[in-house]
């Protein structure tokens, strides 16, 4: 079973996505948090020795949505950094992680156009040919989805045409895949002010 979280929070000026995921591949509840679409930080528990003691579904979803509510409840109180992992375990060092960066996050409409600019990365390293998935999401409209391959050091660019008086109320969710592995990314869009 796969399950996960998404969750916009706000502290002061700033606005925090925070993703939850079970990694099924890895045994690990993985919460993760982003701001403008760059990870901040991470905090990961491997489940794997709890397998053996018939760890279930139920279980497992319980405590990734108690992990899930622990870092959005720190991040309203102001206190992110005493919930996040800072030294990395052996297990979790061993992991090749993929994530999505977004390039251009300050400069993104022009022209009528929505241009993203985005980095496919495994631990760190660029990921040529990862396919990634976008989906638009805009208040009255349908989702448009589109895809693309990365290219060698990792990039993809996607344009679509849309009025900026949308952006405020839009969302843009990019899957990459790569070799059967997948990290989903939500990006919340806005009006420059």
């Amino acid at each position: 079973m796969i399950f996960g979280f998404n969750t916009d929070v706000k502290h002061g000026d700033t606005i925090y996505h925070v993703q939850s995921e079970a990694r099924e591949s890895e045994k690990l509840l993985q919460t993760q948090v982003f701001m403008r679409g760059r990870c901040v930080g991470k905090k990961a528990i491997s489940y794997a020795t709890s397998l053996e003691a018939g760890f279930s579904d139920a279980q497992k979803e319980q405590q990734l949505r108690d992990q899930h509510r622990l870092v959005l409840e720190s991040i309203r109180e102001g206190k992110l950094e005493s919930v996040l992992d800072h030294a990395e375990t052996e297990t979790l060092a061993a992991i090749k992680q993929l994530d999505i960066q977004w390039e251009n996050a300050l400069s993104v409409h022009a022209n009528r156009n929505l241009t993203m600019r985005l980095r496919a990365t495994e631990g760190g390293s660029a990921l040529p040919n990862a396919r990634l998935t976008f989906r638009f999401a805009r208040v009255d409209a349908a989702p448009f989805y589109t895809q693309v391959i990365t290219d060698s050091t990792g990039g993809a660019e996607i344009s679509i045409e849309v009025d900026e008086s949308a952006l405020p109320d839009s969302s843009v969710i990019v899957q990459a895949n790569h070799e059967g592995r997948t990290v989903t990314r939500k990006f919340v869009l806005r009006k420059s002010e």
